[in-house]
Parts: C-alpha cells; structure tokens; sequence
C-alpha cells in the first residue's frame, strides 16, 4: 500500500493477513485501514490453507465488517501448483465459493467478492451472488473467451449489479482481456456497470 497514498485519483489498496494468526490478524487488519488507508483484504483460501467458513475466523471477519471495506476471496481452482504431483500440495477444495455463503450469512453487512469465475463451481458461485444481496463476483484470472457461458448469462441479466471487472494482470494482460470480452454478447447497458458503477458501490466511492 506504500505507493497507493501518493496516487490516490488512480489506486485504491487492498491488504493481506494471515487468518492463522488469529488476534494478531484482527490487528493487523485495523493498523492496515487506520494507518494506510487499505479498502479491502484480498484472501486465497487454498494458499493460505483455511476453510473461510470455521467460526474461527469470524473475530477477522467482524473487524473488517466494522471497517466498512469489503473482503475479496479467491475462488475456484488455482493454476498455481497445476499438473505438479499432489497440485504442490494446495487443495481446490478450501475455495469452494459454497464456503462463503455460510460467511456472507452471517455477516450481512460484510461485503464479499467472490474472485474469479469459480471453476468448477460456477453455478453454485451463480446462485450465491443472486441469494445474497452482499456478494459479488470479479472477473479476473480468466480470459473471457472462456467465461462459462450460463455466467455470461447471468452477468447481462440478473447478475448486472453484481459483476465486476478484473484482468489478473500480468498473468493476463489487460489488453487481451478487453479485446475477448469484446466478443462477448455483452447488452451496451450492461458494460458500464461491469467496468466501472458496480465497483464504485461495492468500494463505497461517491462519484
């Protein structure tokens, strides 16, 4: 977040804990929004080896509720340890987006992204979204070309609130993302929403 202050017109931070660290976490999550002004806390439940859902957790989850930010959480299966013996050892099971709709449950006022198409559990992720009025869905770390197309669906439809822009960059450049989301059968109304108004809610940004 060292940089983000000084460019504050075009970078908004997010933070990282470690939930394992119980106490120190919920700490940590205050200095990070207190002292460097974070918007939100990024999680990789199958990096970081949690259940997002163990009541354990929920301390963490209340000191960013009581923050007002949102917090993000990878979903779906992670190239990273791919067609390595045992996947490196990272188990896809931890991000099973299923896993946080017990959390958005219970925490209402906990704005929750589900990031990534949650292959292979995007209708699940689908369903998530449209029951709870608190979760969204980023579109990062997969080229639109292969966007599941009932999510496509969703996302011009009942989903049009709900879905926001992401390219994972540098793992996928943005210009590429851009260029096959074009080739997506995208309603004109809709694109604002994606790129730019639905994350101006979900940040909290009056514009």
């Amino acid at each position: 977040a060292g940089g983000a202050p000084r460019h504050n017109d075009v970078l908004i931070p997010f933070g990282s804990v470690d939930p394992w660290q119980g106490k120190a976490a919920v700490r940590r999550v205050h200095r990070l929004v207190d002292q460097y002004g974070v918007k939100g806390f990024k999680f990789h439940p199958s990096m970081q080896g949690f259940e997002p859902n163990d009541r354990q957790f929920y301390p963490l989850y209340e000191a960013i509720t009581e923050a007002g930010v949102p917090a993000l959480f990878h979903t779906g299966q992670t190239g990273i340890g791919a067609g390595l013996p045992g996947g490196h050892g990272i188990k896809l099971r931890y991000s099973d987006p299923m896993l946080l709709d017990d959390v958005a449950a219970d925490f209402p006022d906990l704005t929750v992204i589900m990031a990534h198409p949650s292959v292979p559990w995007v209708d699940s992720q689908i369903s998530i979204a449209t029951h709870k009025a608190n979760v969204f869905i980023d579109l990062s770390g997969w080229s639109p070309k292969y966007f599941p197309p009932q999510l496509v669906k969703a996302a011009n439809s009942m989903l049009r609130g709900k879905v926001l822009f992401g390219s994972d960059f540098p793992v996928i450049q943005v210009d590429r993302w851009m260029k096959d989301f074009e080739n997506l059968d995208i309603k004109p109304e809709v694109t604002p929403l994606i790129f730019k108004q639905n994350a101006l809610r979900v940040l909290g940004i009056k514009h």
